[in-house]
């Protein structure tokens, strides 16, 4: 099982980078006057047949080759439904694929957010020729960082895979977070 929220957010997004997405949306909103916690990932890459989406909760469901077994969706789901929360996965052939947690905020079971400044820093370097949107509201404050952003700033693509824009990305992200928090 994954050990927390953001470990599932790399997954799902490992997902559309697999699914061959030139753009992906990462939202996150912590609202704690809604009690509710929700992961909302969305990108435009080949997307699932009907009946593949049917199945692809089941965990001997997968598109590996290497391993017979998808614990990523199923884990999720289940993590979902099990803190009160809920799982919404659409998909279409050709359009692409939204995936959505909401989990109770207050829930005990609720697995922690974990290093979501960590996630973001890593898909953005791993994977710099996508186009990241990545969105984070904590309580009606709003944070917010794309690829298209940096590399107006940067002016080369590439320069998202060095070491001090990724930890600049990671700086951003989690000094960002923390403000909003009240850390």
């Amino acid at each position: 099982m994954l050990e927390d929220l953001s470990q599932h957010v790399l997954d799902i997004a490992e997902n559309s980078v697999a699914a061959e997405a030139a753009d992906v949306s990462v939202e996150i909103v912590e609202d704690a006057a809604g009690n509710r916690v929700s992961i909302m990932i969305e990108d435009n890459g080949r997307g699932m047949s009907p009946e593949f989406l049917s199945r692809v909760t089941d965990p001997f469901t997968t598109t590996r080759t290497t391993r017979r077994v998808g614990m990523g969706l199923p884990f999720l789901k289940q993590s979902a439904e099990l803190c009160g929360g809920e799982f919404i996965l659409r998909s279409e052939p050709g359009r692409g694929t939204h995936t959505e947690a909401i989990f109770a905020l207050d829930s005990i079971d609720r697995p922690p957010m974990g290093d979501i400044a960590a996630t973001m820093m890593a898909l953005f370097m791993g994977h710099p020729e996508i186009n990241w949107n990545y969105a984070h509201r904590v309580n009606g404050e709003e944070f917010s960082l794309s690829t298209e952003e940096l590399v107006e700033a940067l002016e080369d693509r590439e320069l998202l895979r060095t070491t001090e824009v990724g930890l600049w990305i990671r700086d951003q992200i989690g000094e960002a977070l923390d403000g909003m928090r009240g850390l």
